[in-house]
């Protein structure tokens, strides 16, 4: 199974936190599949296939049942956190902000299938080896950005500010960020100066989107390993082995809905739970993962503080 998160540790795409990419790939193939498609990301499926995980490759494609490994409620968890981050970088380029960064992209495809207005630069940042891997799938698909894409292969936990500006990154312009299914996945002092370098690095107008769970309730984490701890066996009864309790941090930390809000980011925020509800999905009933707890959190900088 695998180990514990360490600091320096690495990851492909078939590995640790850089699986969750791929199976989060997986469960937009599959949304994308259905009849009346709430999300399409037609290159999902190819990323995942690419990827080299039989399972996953056939889960994808269609090929296998998903039986108990991705229920509805994953899929359209899918569905409602792809419509979330593709309508906050679509109303921000419409807005005539014309840089974005997309933080720990992981097999994101939007540089390729949004309709970005002419001019949008749109700046990857992730590990070396998943930066690469993506670019060249991509390319040998014949896939072609529909923005000005630019990588900055880089861990997050380095400097990833200087790797940024190397491609191109320019911090006196508006920017558009997201970190889509992150933070979780950094301790919690790394999330704050994750959060602090955004809120540096922007220009007053930037806009931000990413999630804030609410910090656990007694007993909240002990059902959160729980219902991971399950997961993980349904996947490695299956022969993909992928201890996802082991990839996350617990415990409390700064939830990052008020943090953003002092340090001069104006927000709106609305729960997983409501998504659900506006778009006539699957009901949240037994959310060991505390999902539904959820918010999606986007807004702009009116006043940065120092």
């Amino acid at each position: 199974m695998t180990s514990a998160r360490r600091d320096g540790d690495t990851w492909d795409l078939a590995s640790s936190v850089g699986a969750t990419a791929t199976l989060a790939a997986v469960a937009r193939a599959m949304a994308t599949r259905e009849e009346r498609p709430l999300i399409e990301d037609p290159f999902a499926e190819p990323l995942v296939r690419a990827v080299g995980v039989d399972l996953l490759t056939r889960l994808a494609a269609g090929e296998a049942a998903p039986g108990d490994l991705v229920g509805q409620v994953a899929i359209d968890g899918a569905k409602v956190r792809t419509k979330f981050y593709d309508e906050f970088f679509l109303e921000a380029a419409n807005a005539g902000i014309t840089q974005a960064v997309i933080l720990a992209a992981g097999l994101d495809s939007r540089a390729y299938r949004l309709p970005w207005p002419s001019g949008t630069v749109v700046y990857e940042a992730d590990q070396p080896r998943v930066v690469d891997f993506k670019t060249r799938t991509l390319a040998a698909l014949g896939a072609v950005p529909v923005a000005d894409r630019r990588v900055a292969a880089v861990d997050l936990r380095d400097d990833w500010p200087a790797a940024l500006r190397g491609a191109g990154f320019d911090p006196g312009l508006p920017t558009a960020w997201s970190a889509e299914g992150l933070l979780g996945y950094l301790p919690p002092e790394a999330q704050d100066r994750l959060l602090d370098t955004i809120t540096e690095l922007s220009a007053p107008g930037s806009r931000v989107a990413t999630e804030n769970r609410p910090n656990p309730e007694p007993g909240d984490d002990d059902r959160t390993k729980e219902g991971l701890h399950r997961i993980s066996e349904q996947w490695s009864a299956h022969g993909f082995a992928l201890d996802h309790a082991r990839l996350r941090y617990f415990g409390e930390r700064t939830e990052a809905a008020p943090y953003l809000a002092g340090r001069g980011w104006t927000l709106t925020t609305i729960s997983v739970r409501d998504l659900f509800a506006a778009n006539d999905l699957s009901s949240l009933e037994g959310d060991d993962l505390r999902m539904g707890d959820v918010r999606y959190v986007s807004g702009t900088l009116t006043q940065p503080t120092e």
